[in-house]
């Protein structure tokens, strides 16, 4: 149940940032940045509950890395971000060490 936490928690760490590039160019400017805020509070709880049992290290390493990874590819999807092949190695190295720590945890 703890890594679900963490999963939920890498979810809610990708709505604070879209809501604040959402908030940039609308008239709703305070409804997002409000979004960010509560998305900021529900990431952190779940953060805790999920390190009830999972070491810190890991799962900061891995609630980070499901933020950056989602945030990235929402970037590149909805927002016209670059997809360089350099960027998309990152990415995937960012991937590859979220289930490095998964697996040897």
């Amino acid at each position: 149940m703890n890594w679900i936490f963490l999963l939920i928690a890498g979810v809610f760490e990708i709505g604070w940032p879209l809501g604040f590039k959402l908030s940039q160019n609308s008239d709703k400017k305070y409804f997002w940045i409000g979004v960010s805020i509560v998305s900021m509070a529900l990431s952190g709880y779940f953060l805790w509950l999920a390190q009830r049992e999972i070491p810190i290290g890991t799962a900061y390493a891995v609630w980070t890395g499901i933020g950056a990874f989602g945030t990235f590819f929402i970037g590149i999807y909805f927002f016209s971000d670059s997809m360089s092949a350099l960027r998309m190695i990152s990415a995937f190295l960012i991937i590859a060490g979220v289930i490095g720590l998964k697996l040897f945890n």
